[in-house]
């Protein structure tokens, strides 16, 4: 796949720009092949480039100096992450680490100023981005505080298949139980009790290396045992 069939399929508004738009999005995006575990962007650094994830899947996330790291969100193929940072100029907050081996797309700083100057389409997309990532981490501060392992997992993998982050993903999302208890914050063991338990009320099915979602309105607000024991026309209002 060349990289113009890689930015249409998996940059939703690539195909919003028009042709000479497209051309210097092209000319000044770079590539790149990166392996599990390697840090994508460094927090501290200054942004120089949107990141995108052409293929695999990272993970953003914060630490401190006596090692304790937390997830903040997962990025699957689809998703661009890091406009905040660009927009504010300011150095990243966050590093960007590859869960798996992953393909990475950078689109230089200045073109994507040039295209805030330039296309009214991008910006309107890009507005819609900013406000769902907004609603994205309130909902995670929220479920994070209050939620028990089960839902917080369902939660988890909802956010992975938002179709407003994430376009043109399929319903079936190749995953490990280990990568979905790093981004949930919780033991592989733990989350494998959580899968089974959202695969028995029927919101998905476990493959072996993958999930494949049936119910993602149901994972959105799945609340625990009780959404599990009762048909949906019974279930307390949410």
């Amino acid at each position: 796949m060349n990289l113009t069939q890689a930015l249409s399929a998996r940059a939703a508004w690539f195909d919003l720009l028009d042709d000479e738009q497209q051309a210097r999005v092209l000319q000044d995006t770079a590539v790149a092949h990166v392996e599990t575990g390697t840090i994508v962007e460094h927090k501290g650094v200054i942004a120089c480039a949107w990141i995108g994830v052409l293929d695999g899947l990272v993970k953003v996330s914060v630490g401190n100096a006596d090692g304790k790291l937390a997830s903040l969100t997962g990025v699957s193929a689809g998703g661009w992450i890091g406009e905040g940072s660009l927009l504010k100029r300011e150095a990243r907050k966050y590093d960007i680490i590859a869960l798996r081996s992953s393909t990475i797309a950078r689109l230089r700083g200045d073109t994507f100023y040039w295209l805030l100057d330039a296309s009214i389409p991008f910006n309107r997309y890009l507005l819609h981005q900013l406000n769902e990532r907004v609603a994205q981490f309130i909902g995670k501060a929220e479920y994070d505080r209050l939620l028990a392992p089960d839902a917080r997992v369902a939660r988890c993998l909802a956010e992975l298949f938002n179709p407003l982050l994430y376009p043109g993903n399929s319903m079936r999302l190749e995953i490990t139980q280990e990568e979905i208890g790093f981004l949930a914050r919780i033991s592989r063991q733990r989350t494998n009790q959580a899968l089974r338990t959202l695969e028995a009320a029927q919101l998905l099915k476990i493959e072996y290396g993958a999930v494949q979602v049936l119910d993602l309105d149901g994972l959105k607000h799945y609340m625990g045992a009780a959404d599990a024991q009762c048909p949906p026309a019974q279930c307390p209002p949410r």
